[in-house]
């Protein structure tokens, strides 16, 4: 199981339907009428979906995806940071509860230590609580990639790209997990939307620029040039990853998307132009601007629309429906 885990970490690619690579769905549990596991994992079967990432280790989920050829990236409950980190001990079970029972039954990409809590009270827990989990993980003679996801709230600038920088209250908690991360040869999970930097600067961004749809570089970056913004914000991360000395952490992304509801621009035209440009640009291999040819691991947001997640456009930005059909029409042969 180390070996072909090491394997999947090195050679991480996935095919939603008929080999489309680099491109996975985050599957999440926040609504009261969302299917049940076993049927969950049925469907993506079904749909050739071969790679998720879930928030918290459900046991009736890692049950269904036993045998079921979907790798997982499990994430940890934020409010178990801190007991993570203070307590090996808590670590260790944690591993021997939500891990070890599955292990050798379903593929572990990657551990995510937190979901978007740098900068926050719960930041100063993560380092620890990743290095716990590693320690653990490798005592138990599996090899997981530990790691943690962040938003891209933790740039201080981002425009131009390569003036990517982390704030003054994140990097002293993100030089210190990078650091981590390029030692063990870990990648950072982030969460990349173009949809809120859109929708927060419309009269500055264009929408064809951030749905793929322009042919011609919208931005000169010194010797570089981008045409679409979800390129511009990975790399304005890994300018700013380059700034605390660590230029061979790769980034994978964990979520990005574009939601149908809630907002002007969230249309299910934007989303579906958004979602199926973004499967045809990832799968390309091309990779961005600043690291060119390097295949760039992504995660779309989310399977299903989740009705117990805040009103408005958190709500809508599933590819299904709680039914199973589809929000709209999502292109999978690139």
């Amino acid at each position: 199981m180390q070996s072909i885990n090491i394997l999947l970490f090195v050679f991480a690619s996935l095919a939603l339907r008929y080999g489309v690579e680099g491109i996975g769905v985050n599957y999440g549990f926040l609504g009261n009428n969302l299917p049940p596991p076993a049927q969950v994992i049925s469907f993506l079967k079904s749909k050739n979906i071969q790679k998720i990432r879930i928030f918290d280790p459900n046991p009736d989920v890692l049950k269904a995806l036993e045998n079921s050829a979907i790798s997982v990236i499990l994430g940890t409950r934020n409010e178990d940071l801190q007991a993570l980190a203070s307590d090996p001990t808590f670590a260790t079970n944690w591993v021997q509860n939500n891990v070890i029972p599955y292990a050798s039954l379903l593929d572990f990409t990657h551990i995510s230590v937190g979901n978007e809590v740098i900068p926050g009270p719960l930041a100063s827990f993560v380092l620890g609580a990743m290095q716990n989990l590693d320690s653990a993980i490798r005592a138990s003679g599996y090899y997981i990639p530990v790691t943690t996801t962040i938003s891209l709230q933790v740039l201080a600038t981002s425009y131009p790209p390569s003036n990517g920088a982390f704030s003054e209250e994140a990097v002293q908690f993100l030089q210190p997990i990078a650091q981590f991360l390029a030692a063990k040869y870990y990648p950072l999970l982030a969460n990349v939307y173009p949809y809120f930097a859109y929708s927060g600067n419309s009269a500055q961004i264009q929408l064809d620029y951030a749905l793929f749809l322009n042919t011609a570089p919208i931005v000169t970056d010194g010797a570089l040039q981008y045409k679409n913004l979800f390129d511009a914000m990975v790399d304005s991360l890994y300018a700013a990853l380059e700034k605390v000395g660590e230029t061979t952490v790769e980034v994978v992304v964990a979520e990005t998307g574009w939601p149908t509801a809630g907002d002007v621009y969230a249309t299910i035209g934007n989303a579906q132009t958004y979602v199926n440009n973004l499967i045809s640009h990832v799968s390309s291999g091309q990779g961005t601007p600043r690291r060119p040819g390097k295949a760039l691991e992504t995660y779309i947001f989310a399977l299903f629309n989740e009705n117990q997640k805040s009103a408005g456009v958190e709500e809508n930005f599933g590819l299904f429906y709680p039914d199973m059909n589809e929000v709209y029409h999502v292109n999978l042969i690139p």
